[in-house]
């Protein structure tokens, strides 16, 4: 296989990609990339004007399409008005990528509340799978396409500071299994577990925190935002078509154990 056939595997033209948390950090970083390789990206976060902002960067840096749509995902109404919205304007979805989340401090477990936790698995669990089914069925009776899930390596190996989260991205690793069995042949259905990674959340970490990372991943550091584009680009293309109900990990090699 020569240079130009291995290109076309990766190669996004015309595809419609909705990326969701896509005006910063992680999604930003996955949007711009999917823009390079030739896609029209749709992004979606909370605020019209943090979307505004991304997609005009994204088009004149690409020179390509790119759509900003406020959405609170954790909101079940105003994912049905997404979807409804990206098909009103391009007939259809290519790729779908749940990647908007939250993980909100708390100083102990018992001072969780429940509008706390209810508003945890609402935006990184209840929003994906209502986001995951509507585009979904419609990839399956259509032509078909990827559905990529964000989750976190706090899905397998949580700390105290984010119980809530972890077991929301717990449940993301468990949607990606059903829906990877749901939705196939046609829906290619799979997840990104990122480690720690420098954007804008890291601003926050304690210099603790920073040696700590060091000291249990084995590259020595968190990853540069950029280094999510390698496994993104992969889901999103040809290149994964045999691909399904898998959970890659980028994390620097981090192991998980009892």
């Amino acid at each position: 296989m020569n240079r130009e056939a291995i290109a076309q595997h990766f190669d996004l033209t015309d595809r419609i990609i909705l990326v969701t948390g896509g005006s910063r950090g992680l999604g930003f970083e996955m949007s711009r990339a999917f823009a390079e390789a030739g896609a029209t990206v749709v992004i979606s976060s909370r605020k019209q004007e943090s979307c505004d902002r991304a997609a005009e960067l994204i088009e004149r840096e690409t020179g390509r399409a790119c759509l900003p749509i406020a959405c609170h995902v954790g909101d079940w109404e105003a994912c049905d008005a997404l979807v409804e919205a990206v098909y009103e304007k391009y007939d259809r979805i290519d790729v779908l990528v749940n990647n908007a989340g939250m993980s909100p401090r708390y100083e102990t477990l018992g001072s969780v509340t429940r509008e706390l936790w209810d508003k945890v698995i609402a935006v990184n669990l209840a929003g994906p799978f209502r986001l995951s089914v509507l585009v979904g069925e419609q990839m399956a009776h259509g032509d078909g396409g990827s559905i990529i899930n964000i989750s976190s390596t706090a899905a397998v190996a949580p700390t105290a500071a984010e119980i809530p989260y972890g077991t929301a991205k717990a449940g993301i690793n468990n949607l990606t299994a059903g829906l990877a069995r749901t939705f196939a042949p046609a829906v290619r259905t799979n997840c990104i577990m990122p480690g720690p990674f420098l954007t804008d959340i890291s601003d926050a970490w304690s210099e603790e925190v920073k040696s700590a990372i060091g000291a249990i991943v084995p590259m020595g550091r968190a990853g540069e935002p950029e280094e999510i584009i390698g496994a993104a680009l992969y889901l999103a293309s040809d290149a994964s078509r045999y691909t399904n109900g898998a959970v890659i990990k980028v994390d620097g090699g981090m192991a998980y154990g009892n």
